[in-house]
């Protein structure tokens, strides 16, 4: 009985008979040496739906004894073997026995999963399948399997108030998915390939009227696909535009102002000079209080020099303050911001204002509510960092369950580790 528990320690299981253990030359493996474990379940675990856990009647044999693997035990690989008996659900038909040490559609235990899936959460699927000693796409298929178990465990969409919507491409070919974050939590609770009003529907209608209606802020950027789905879903939420996409508006134009100058510079002959203004770009993008020594001096000489790409760039740290103000303040400094830019006979900034003045509720609100999708563009960064890691993903499903695992707290903890 001791060396019983010791084994079933070993082998982690739980609520399993060991009937016996021995090391034996497996053909499949060109005769190397592998431990298996002959077991069972206990008699409160035996002939069990394998999708809802409801004890059934026996039906037949199915295809007889099945193998899975186990954490290897020292240097030798190990399995568990047992009989796979189907039995007759009402729900569900014919379906395979459950057996407490697998998923259902698994040929890894529980242990084995749930330490693959932890290991893929912190290291290349390469690493990973090279340590356990399996396939790169059995280390995908298996995270695939964690955290869906996982994903019908919990829900992940009870209780959001303030969430924020966004886009990534995930691969060449104009491939999006569309990301929805918990601004509470940090967390990613729902992904999905495409980025149209179509897409961000399907959330809502996983999302259920009711906790629709309890949805208080949305952060976005300009997207119309975005705030339509929004408004028809969820109008009573509070929808925010992003303030770095806003700045970025600003950015855009002014090198589509430096851009022209340079070109126009270069027309005319000027090369020298059009050089200079060329090297002038991160000078101009930064901002004011990150410039160094050398480029505070470049900037000066831009005043003096061109009158009008320095207001164009004074026109874009405006912009900035304005959402460094916040509140009352900076709808202030908003509204001297737009004088400002429809005078400046600058043409990318008064069309920059026509675009401010058609968003400027939505400003209003992320002025008044301080609200950004700062905590999205950290889970964007995040899935480019895994999208890289793993040199690209076959399937956006395969990405999702990556993120999910990763930044949607459906990580499982290291088997045999206290919580």
């Amino acid at each position: 009985m001791r060396s019983v528990r010791v084994f079933r320690r070993l082998l982690g299981v739980e609520h399993t008979v060991i009937e016996s253990v021995e090391l034996i030359k497996d053909e499949e493996l060109s005769d190397e040496e592998v431990i298996t474990a002959s077991v069972r379940p206990v008699a409160s675990r035996a002939l069990r739906c394998s999708r809802c856990e409801r004890r059934c009647p026996y039906r037949d044999a199915g295809d007889g004894r099945r193998r899975w693997r186990t954490l290897d035990l020292g240097t030798v690989k190990a399995y568990l073997e047992a009989d796979a008996p189907r039995v007759q659900c009402p729900e569900h038909g014919v379906v395979v026995a459950a057996v407490p040490w697998a998923r259902p559609k698994a040929r890894h235990t529980h242990a084995f999963e749930d330490t693959c899936a932890w290991l893929a959460a912190h290291s290349a699927f390469t690493v990973v399948a090279a340590m356990l000693r399996i396939t790169w796409r059995s280390v995908a298929g298996i995270v695939t399997r964690v955290v869906a178990d996982l994903a019908g465990k919990r829900d992940r969409l009870d209780g959001l108030r303030k969430i924020g919507i966004d886009e990534i491409a995930h691969r060449k070919g104009h491939r999006y998915l569309t990301v929805v974050v918990d601004h509470e939590t940090g967390r990613l609770v729902w992904a999905a390939p495409g980025r149209d009003t179509d897409t961000l529907l399907k959330f809502f209608d996983d999302l259920g009227p009711e906790r629709s209606a309890a949805l208080t802020h949305v952060s976005a950027d300009g997207a119309e696909w975005i705030h339509a789905a929004v408004k028809e879903r969820a109008p009573q939420a509070v929808i925010a535009l992003d303030p770095f996409h806003v700045v970025a508006w600003a950015t855009k134009a002014l090198d589509e102002v430096r851009r022209g100058i340079w070109n126009k510079l270069r027309w005319e002959g000027k090369n020298s000079y059009a050089a200079s203004v060329k090297g002038t770009r991160w000078v101009l993008l930064k901002n004011l209080l990150d410039l160094t020594g050398e480029q505070k001096t470049t900037l000066a000489s831009i005043s003096k020099t061109n009158k009008t790409l320095y207001r164009a760039y004074l026109l874009k740290e405006q912009l900035r303050y304005v959402f460094e103000a916040k509140g009352e303040e900076g709808r202030r400094l908003l509204a001297g911001w737009l004088a400002w830019a429809k005078r400046s006979r600058i043409p990318e900034f008064s069309k920059l204002a026509k675009t401010i003045e058609k968003y400027r509720p939505l400003i209003w609100n992320t002025l008044d509510h301080n609200l950004s999708n700062a905590r999205v563009e950290a889970t964007n960064t995040h899935l480019r960092v895994l999208t890289r890691r793993a040199y690209g993903f076959h399937s956006p499903e395969a990405l999702i369950a990556m993120a999910m695992l990763t930044r949607g707290g459906l990580c499982p903890p290291l088997p045999g580790r206290a919580a």
